[in-house]
């Protein structure tokens, strides 16, 4: 998950008289990062099955991988802000551009030795660059030209990190899950501990590519002039401490929206990540034999344009079989729609987030999600799949509505709110384990799915009662 903070007034004061000047260059290079946010976020979805058959892990083991990346946000949040505050936005993004890098770099020893813990020290690192860009770029985003085009830069660089996500799990699965005829004919040969060490040097290549791709956007950023940008003007700050002074509260914490607030968000990106990451474990649980012409022509199709590509380079890619039923194949391709579902939720939310009640509009994805779930746990087959890779649609909404809703009136403790706001990202670190402990534990993955919908219900409660400033 890495949406974009909500859009506040935090252009200066000089800025508005100073001269007009091209926004266009910065903000390509913002854009870029939001859709590498994506990208690499949600190719753990497709990474976590993969190291799963590599490693020889369990469900409760194998979401460690998201416990690695999502951890960091726990751990990263505060001394990134830190970081900022020494180093200023350009260098601070290098900076953790530069630590992704040596992540992806890590991934090319652990695939080596098929070691588990080099994977997830590689993820955590991964994690750690990501969340201090995240901190960096949220805020500039917003701030970076006119305040009256703040909610569109906004909505950009939240639909470019949705293209990401969508792009990622369908390439991963491509690879990882589809491979060349010639390849899959000889791994399936080989002796157990053969073919998974095999297996493990497919992923080499790609975390070659995307170290290189840091290294580059990294020499980018420090060589491209970037405007230095005040984060909150001096009157604006006076004017929230005053407010803040008038409510007699001593701490952000005090306000208790905002703690309802927190857990909102540990819910909903613990909900959106937990989802995404076991929906090729439950396709396969589903023990789908025949998949409906839909799917199948989905599928079919998606990937047709991923073989397109590898064709280009020389490649001779396998066709993918639908006529079998389920496969992690097929499932890379629906976990791809799920993301697919949250962009497009995404840009329909823009016009209708203006136009109706926001927190309405919430009360009724998380109805949704919850209904979805529910069904999904009663039901069988495709129909049970399809149910919960619909829930990307309801999660498009929640992170713009609720984190708004989570901040409103906390005058000089915005800024704290925020930040903790920030750290309850970790929820993508916990829940996905839960769920993978009950499902190795506790009765399978039907019943690991009873968790998303309490979370769903969490916030449907927020939705309608917790946001109330009190």
């Amino acid at each position: 998950m890495a949406a974009p903070a909500p859009v506040t007034s935090t252009a200066s004061t000089a800025s508005a008289h100073a001269p007009a000047r091209s926004y266009v260059g910065p903000m390509v290079l913002m854009t870029t990062l939001f859709f590498l946010f994506g990208a690499v976020t949600n190719f753990n979805d497709v990474l976590m099955p993969y190291l799963k058959d590599v490693c020889q892990l369990t469900d409760f083991q194998s979401t460690a991988v998201q416990s690695a990346f999502f951890g960091a946000y726990f751990l990263m949040s505060l001394p990134a802000g830190r970081v900022l505050e020494k180093l200023g936005f350009k260098r601070g993004i290098v900076l953790g551009l530069l630590v992704m890098a040596l992540g992806a770099l890590l991934f090319v020893p652990a695939a080596n030795s098929r070691t588990f813990g080099l994977f997830l020290l590689a993820l955590g690192l991964l994690g750690a660059g990501v969340t201090l860009l995240q901190v960096a770029a949220n805020p500039y985003v917003s701030v970076l030209g006119p305040a009256r085009t703040a909610a569109s830069r906004v909505s950009i660089v939240g639909v470019a990190n949705g293209l990401g996500g969508t792009i990622s799990p369908l390439i991963g699965g491509l690879i990882l899950f589809g491979g060349s005829a010639l390849l899959k004919a000889r791994l399936a040969q080989l002796p157990l501990e053969q073919r998974l060490t095999q297996e493990a040097t497919l992923i080499k290549p790609l975390y070659l590519g995307l170290a290189l791709f840091l290294a580059v956007l990294a020499a980018l950023f420090f060589l491209v002039r970037l405007p230095e940008i005040e984060s909150i003007p001096a009157d604006e700050e006076a004017q929230a401490t005053q407010a803040a002074a008038e409510t007699g509260r001593r701490s952000a914490l005090d306000f208790r929206h905002l703690l309802l607030g927190v857990v909102a968000i540990f819910t909903y990106v613990g909900v959106e990540v937990g989802i995404g990451s076991f929906i090729i474990r439950y396709g396969e649980a589903q023990n789908i034999q025949q998949l409906s012409g839909f799917t199948q022509g989905l599928v079919q199709g998606l990937y047709g344009i991923g073989e397109s590509v590898q064709r280009l380079f020389g490649e001779s890619p396998a066709p993918i079989d639908t006529t079998t039923g389920f496969t992690k194949a097929v499932g890379a391709v629906l976990t791809a729609s799920y993301w697919f579902g949250l962009m497009v939720g995404r840009i329909i939310g823009i016009p209708l987030l203006s136009r109706f009640n926001a927190r309405k509009l919430l009360a009724g994805v998380c109805a949704a999600g919850t209904l979805f779930v529910l069904l999904s746990i009663l039901n069988h087959g495709e129909t049970a799949l399809w149910l919960v890779v619909l829930c990307g649609l309801c999660n498009s909404i929640i992170w713009p509505v609720v984190f708004p809703l989570a901040i409103t009136g906390l005058g000089r403790f915005t800024k704290q709110g925020s930040s903790y706001l920030i750290m309850a990202i970790v929820g993508g670190a916990i829940i996905p384990p839960l769920m993978g402990l009950v499902a190795t534990h506790g009765g399978g993955l039907r019943v690991a799915f009873v968790l998303p919908a309490l979370c769903y219900a969490y916030l449907l409660y927020y939705a309608l009662r917790g946001y109330r400033v009190r």
